[in-house]
């Protein structure tokens, strides 16, 4: 068991548990190109980190005047990503170590994301992640994705855990923002380096500028360490 008083930690998937952004520009790029788009650049997905894909894909419509509806052009990306997710997704060395960390000390964990359950329930199946990482929340089940905090406060109802006592790990401006907006801690770990001077990160409590380069199991366990109540 622990040796302090714990919070539950809740973590983002996509860019912060495991590198699935080069997945999810590919199956954006491949829909794309199906309905009359041919060079979406990975400089336009990174505007779409960290928000949910319903949401990305209703911004496309728009933006690119897209015919198809939000729900076949979902089918669509979702059908791609799944190949691809199922093929090749790989978790973060130190974020396995610290889930692994976490679950030997019986700390509460939850996944709360803007990816479909269907998505969300393939990586951690295919990354062995759900061995430890069984209450899952996605955006599609919850009226407002992030930078709403619905997903995350979800998260908390699941657990059965104050939100106060619920520290996000979190890689885009929208979770961080999110984790605010539910008054959670935040570890902010910027998948876009450029985006590290976003207001939105000034919020968290703590921010690894370096990214998934600055973190480490060890460190992270030791931050919560030292800013936990005395068991």
């Amino acid at each position: 068991m622990s040796t302090f008083d714990a919070p539950s930690i809740v973590f983002d998937l996509d860019g912060t548990l495991v590198d699935s952004e080069p997945n999810y520009y590919e199956a954006g790029r491949l829909t794309l190109a199906e309905h009359g788009v041919p060079d979406f650049s990975w400089a336009e997905h990174e505007r779409y980190v960290g928000i949910s894909t319903r949401e990305t894909i209703t911004d496309w419509r728009k933006r690119y005047g897209l015919r198809a509806s939000v729900e076949d052009l979902l089918e669509v990306k979702n059908g791609h990503y799944l190949r691809l997710a199922r093929a090749s997704t790989q978790v973060y060395p130190e974020m396995r170590r610290f889930v692994e960390l976490l679950a030997a000390e019986g700390v509460p964990m939850a996944v709360a994301s803007g990816s479909s359950p269907e998505a969300i329930e393939a990586i951690l199946a295919g990354t062995r992640l759900d061995v430890h990482l069984r209450t899952v929340v996605s955006a599609e089940e919850v009226p407002r994705g992030k930078p709403a905090p619905d997903v995350f406060l979800e998260a908390a109802r699941r657990l059965g855990t104050d939100p106060a006592d619920c520290v996000v790990l979190e890689d885009a401006v929208p979770g961080v923002a999110a984790a605010h907006a539910a008054g959670m801690r935040c570890i902010a770990i910027p998948y876009v380096a450029a985006q590290a001077d976003a207001p939105e990160f000034a919020t968290a409590a703590l921010l690894l500028r370096g990214g998934q380069r600055e973190f480490t199991a060890r460190a992270a366990h030791e931050w919560l360490t030292r800013s936990a109540r005395p068991a």
